[in-house]
């Protein structure tokens, strides 16, 4: 009997001890949660690593998130500045009834008319409405930047800035990383188009209403960094009009059908009657909600094509291009969206670039390189069995192979990076072609 009493009382102790552990645990981890940004995030990760956390555990626990507090709703303008000095506000709307309990999808509508703002604040329809977007339909959160001629949508200064203003949010706001849409009107929806080209990560789809890809190509915009191709990969839900006086649909459709026929996933809704304007928004609204619903991210998809020229972003999901250099060349010529096979012309003027696609297949990694020196492969415990080989072939060759260790260090430094608990990676290799 007393065997049988001091056997539970191990246990209860054991138990105990075990519980408050993963307290002290979580309570480790609020300084992670708390940081304003990603440096100080990154400087709270040697606290964790020294605190004898196991890997799963420290998993367990990102996955999981923080525990938000009640935050403002209603419509609320912020602004934050850059390292450049620039200050950059953004709108957010969100439900009266927040629950910081549960997760919001997230919606950013980027406005039109940069050619009458010269700030980078809110103006016009903008100030009139209050700061209310003019697609406002479902419950959400909405997040409506602002940009100026100075600092167009068509500029890396505001790809940093919307990465930058997600961030903000997340931090604040319980939201939902794998349905966060971006898109815009007018300038907006062209705006949108280089946004796609330059950071796909974060996004589950994108749209772009009464704007016009081939604005980009005019040689006052054109930073010759965009590449179409990137524009694989990602859904896309745009609408034009027939009446519109800049961007009518006999000028847009043949470019919507060549990206489509590219292979660019496009419902395309060209509407006879529709001018440059979104009176058609009612009758169209619940289409659009549905196709945003049935098309969430997937944070590790299974094919990855990516394409950058030096400074700009380099990253797609789990691929990231460290380094440049044209005189690696991909064993077979590539198909490529804004490029003629023919004579090798181009549709959009483009800087010298690099490329890698990647096909994952369970823990087989097949990559085709294209000028580049070296990538960098970041893998999830989602879709990599860790208990077995992982092997990397490049260009037909076998770059890696071999068993991996999960590292804390690893997945503490991309969750800081990322602040996204979909997206959690327990190794990476990075890959000399």
């Amino acid at each position: 009997m007393l065997k049988k009493i001091s056997l539970l009382t191990y246990i209860f102790v054991l138990s105990t001890h075990l519980y408050a552990q993963q307290i002290n645990y979580e309570s480790l981890f609020n300084g992670f949660w708390n940081s304003a940004d990603t440096e100080e995030a990154e400087a709270s990760i040697a606290d964790i690593l020294q605190s004898g956390i196991s890997f799963n555990e420290a998993y367990q626990i990102l996955q999981a998130g923080k525990q938000y507090k009640q935050a403002e709703p209603g419509v609320v303008l912020r602004s934050y500045v850059a390292v450049d000095g620039i200050e950059y506000f953004y709108h957010l709307n969100v439900p009266d009834n927040y629950d910081p309990s549960r997760q919001y999808p997230v919606r950013f509508e980027l406005h039109g008319g940069l050619g009458g703002r010269t700030s980078n604040g809110p103006g016009g329809r903008e100030s009139r409405d209050n700061g209310r977007t003019r697609l406002e339909s479902a419950e959400q959160i909405y997040i409506m930047p602002y940009a100026s001629i100075n600092q167009p949508w068509w500029g890396l200064s505001q790809i940093e800035n919307i990465r930058k203003i997600l961030d903000l949010v997340k931090r604040e706001y319980n939201v939902d990383e794998n349905r966060v849409v971006l898109g815009g009107i007018s300038d907006g929806g062209t705006g949108a188009w280089y946004v796609a080209m330059h950071e796909n990560t974060r996004f589950a789809s994108f749209y772009s209403f009464i704007g016009y890809t081939m604005v980009l190509a005019n040689p006052s915009i054109s930073d010759g960094s965009s590449q179409l191709h990137n524009l694989l990969g990602k859904p896309w839900y745009a609408i034009n009009g027939g009446r519109d006086r800049l961007y009518p649909t006999s000028r847009v459709t043949p470019f919507i059908t060549y990206l489509q026929t590219k292979g660019i996933d496009i419902e395309y809704h060209p509407l006879r009657n529709g001018e440059h304007n979104t009176r058609w928004w009612p009758e169209w609204r619940e289409d659009f909600e549905n196709f945003v619903t049935t098309h969430p991210r997937q944070a590790n998809p299974a094919s990855i094509s990516w394409k950058a020229a030096q400074g700009s972003n380099m990253r797609s999901h789990w691929l990231l291009i460290e380094e440049l250099d044209f005189a690696q060349e991909s064993p077979i010529p590539l198909f490529e969206v804004g490029v003629d096979p023919a004579d090798g012309s181009t549709v959009l003027t483009m800087e010298d670039a690099g490329r890698v696609d990647l096909v994952r297949e369970g823990n087989n990694i097949q990559a085709i390189s294209d000028g580049v020196g070296s990538f960098r492969l970041l893998l999830s415990p989602e879709v990599i069995d860790f208990s077995q080989a992982v092997t990397v072939t490049v260009n037909n060759e076998v770059k890696f192979q071999g068993l991996l260790e999960p590292s804390l260090e690893t997945l503490l430094s991309w969750a800081a990076k990322d602040n996204d608990r979909r997206m959690l990676y327990a190794a990476e290799i990075l890959i000399a072609p």
